[in-house]
C-alpha cells in the first residue's frame, strides 16, 4: 500500500479480507500448512534481499541478520508445521458429577482478521513471529511494518506478495498516520511491537471495538549482579546481551546494580568483553548503526548525565555509537527514567538485595530481569518479589530463543505472550463446548425443592 491510499480502499482491501474469511476457507488444517509452506517458499526466494535490507537499514552483517532475524522465522515456520494438528485439535476436559453423561472440550477457533504492527529494531523476526502464529490459528492478516526500516518494509511487502492473495495477507507500509487509519478500522485481534507510549494509543483504539490485543512493550529491564557471581562469565554474557544490535533490543540489560564490594573488578571485566566482542564501535564495519538521527541525538544526551568509563564516541555520519558504560548517574536522570534502546549501560551499586527489590519495584514492572548470583536464597528473593516479563538466571536475552516458553510482558511492559505454541494459543479463541447425552436425563437439576438442596451442594 502506497502511504497515500485512502481510507475507502483501505476499508475496501480490509473487507475483502473478512469476507474471504467468512467462507470458512482458513480454517481448514491443510489451508494452514499450505500457508506457512507458502511464506516459508517467499522468504527464501527474497532471502538475499532480506539480507541487503537488513544491511542498508541497521547495517546488520549476515550472521547477525541469521541467527537474530531470518534464522529466527525459519525455525519458528518449521517447529510450527510440525505441532500444527497436534495444537488445533478439540482438547477433552474432566466431567464433573454434575456433568454426568456428557463430554466437554475446547476448540480452538481463529479471531478472523488479524492487524500486526511490527517495530524497527528487527524488522524481520518481529514482523513474521507473530505472523506465524495468526496463520496457524488460521486468522487473515494485515501486516504494517515499521517506516523507520523502508528496506525492509518494502521486503516484507514483496514476500507477502509472493507467497499470499490480498484476500489472505497484505502489508501496508506508510508512517503513523497510516497506523492511525489502521486503527480507526475494526480488527478481530491486533498485535502490537513498540513502545509503551504508542502502546497505550493502540489500546485504546482497540477498546472502542472491544478487541482483544497483544502489548509486547518494553521499559528498563535490570541486571543484578550480585557479590559471589562468576564476574567473568557475567561480564562476558552482559556485555552480549547488552550490545547485541548496538543495545536496540527490548530485552538489553537497560542498567547493572552490582554489589559494591565487586563492582570495579566487574567495570574492568566488562570493558575487556566489550572490546573483544564489539571493538569500539564506531570503527567496526559491521556493528550495528542507530536507526534514525532522531534517535542518535536522543542517546547523545544521555552521554552527559554520569561519568563515562569507557565509550561514548558517536560518529553522526556512519550513526554508530560505542559501547558505552556510566556510573555516578542519578537515578532521576533521564537516562535512568527512560527505556535507553542503545549502546549505554549505567552502572549503579547496592549494599543489601532488600536494596535491589526496593529499587526495581517502585518502578514500572519490566520486560525482562537477569540475575547473576550463585546463591540459591538470593535467586528466590529475587524470582519471587518481583514482577517482571521473563528473563535469565546466570545470562542474558536466551529466553527469548526457548520456544517452549511464553515470550511477553506484565504491567506497563505489555500483556500476553507468544512464541511457538503461545503464539497459537494468542491468536485463536478458545470455544468451550459440552456435549450431552439424549440417553437420559437426571430430574433433579430441574427441582425447586429444598429437599434437593444437599445433592445440589454435592454435586457442585
Amino acid at each position: 500500500m502506497e502511504t497515500t491510499m485512502t481510507e475507502t480502499v483501505l476499508s475496501e482491501r480490509l473487507e475483502t479480507q473478512r469476507h474471504f474469511f467468512q467462507t470458512g476457507a482458513t480454517r481448514s488444517l491443510a489451508f494452514r500448512l499450505s500457508m506457512l509452506t507458502f511464506l516459508r517458499q517467499a522468504i527464501e526466494t527474497h532471502e538475499a534481499e532480506i539480507y541487503e535490507a537488513l544491511k542498508q537499514d541497521l547495517n546488520k552483517g549476515q550472521h547477525d541478520a541469521f541467527t537474530t532475524e531470518i534464522g529466527f522465522v525459519y525455525g519458528e515456520i518449521q517447529r510450527m508445521e510440525r505441532q500444527l494438528r497436534r495444537l488445533a485439535r478439540p482438547k477433552r476436559v474432566a466431567t464433573p458429577l454434575l456433568h454426568i453423561g456428557s463430554k466437554s472440550e475446547i476448540q480452538y477457533e481463529p479471531y478472523g482478521n488479524v492487524l500486526v504492527i511490527a517495530p524497527w529494531n528487527y524488522p524481520f523476526q518481529l514482523a513474521l513471529a507473530p505472523v506465524i502464529g495468526a496463520i496457524a490459528a488460521g486468522n487473515t492478516v494485515v501486516l504494517k511494518p515499521s517506516e523507520l526500516t523502508p528496506n525492509v518494509s518494502r521486503v516484507l511487502r514483496e514476500v507477502f506478495e509472493t507467497a499470499f492473495h490480498e484476500r489472505f495477507g497484505i502489508v501496508i507500509e506508510g508512517d503513523a498516520e497510516v497506523s492511525s487509519a489502521l486503527l480507526n478500522e475494526r480488527f478481530d485481534y491486533i498485535f502490537f511491537t513498540g513502545s509503551t507510549r504508542v502502546g497505550k494509543i493502540v489500546h485504546q483504539a482497540a477498546a472502542k471495538h472491544l478487541t482483544p490485543v497483544t502489548l509486547e512493550l518494553g521499559g528498563k529491564s535490570p541486571t543484578i549482579v550480585h557479590k559471589d557471581a562468576d564476574l567473568r562469565l557475567a561480564a562476558k554474557r552482559i556485555a552480549w546481551g547488552k550490545w547485541l544490535n548496538a543495545g536496540q533490543t527490548c530485552i538489553a540489560p537497560d542498567y547493572v546494580l552490582i554489589h559494591e564490594d565487586v563492582k570495579e573488578r566487574f567495570l574492568q571485566l566488562i570493558e575487556e568483553e566489550a572490546f573483544k566482542q564489539y571493538g569500539n564501535g564506531v570503527g567496526v564495519s559491521s556493528y550495528v548503526k542507530i536507526v534514525s538521527d532522531d534517535h542518535l541525538n536522543r542517546l547523545s544526551s544521555y552521554l552527559s548525565q554520569g561519568t563515562i568509563e569507557f565509550g561514548g564516541q558517536v560518529d553522526s555520519e556512519t550513526r554508530k555509537m560505542a559501547p558505552t558504560v556510566m556510573t555516578n548517574v542519578a537515578v532521576d536522570a533521564p537516562v535512568m527514567q527512560d527505556e535507553i534502546f542503545g549502546p549505554i549501560l549505567p552502572v549503579l551499586t547496592y549494599r543489601e538485595i532488600e536494596e535491589v527489590i526496593a529499587f526495581v519495584n517502585n518502578r514500572d514492572k519490566p520486560l525482562a530481569l537477569y540475575l547473576f548470583t550463585e546463591n540459591k536464597a538470593v535467586e528466590h528473593r529475587i524470582l519471587e518479589r518481583i514482577s517482571f516479563g521473563g528473563g535469565c538466571v546466570n545470562d542474558t536475552l536466551m529466553h527469548v530463543a526457548q520456544h517452549h516458553l511464553p515470550f511477553g510482558g506484565v504491567g506497563a511492559s505489555g500483556m500476553g505472550g507468544y512464541h511457538g505454541k503461545y503464539s497459537f494459543e494468542t491468536f485463536s479463541h478458545r470455544k468451550g463446548i459440552v456435549k450431552n447425552t439424549t440417553t437420559f436425563d437426571l430430574p433433579f437439576r430441574y427441582m425447586r425443592t429444598n429437599s434437593n438442596s444437599k445433592w445440589m451442594r454435592f454435586l457442585l
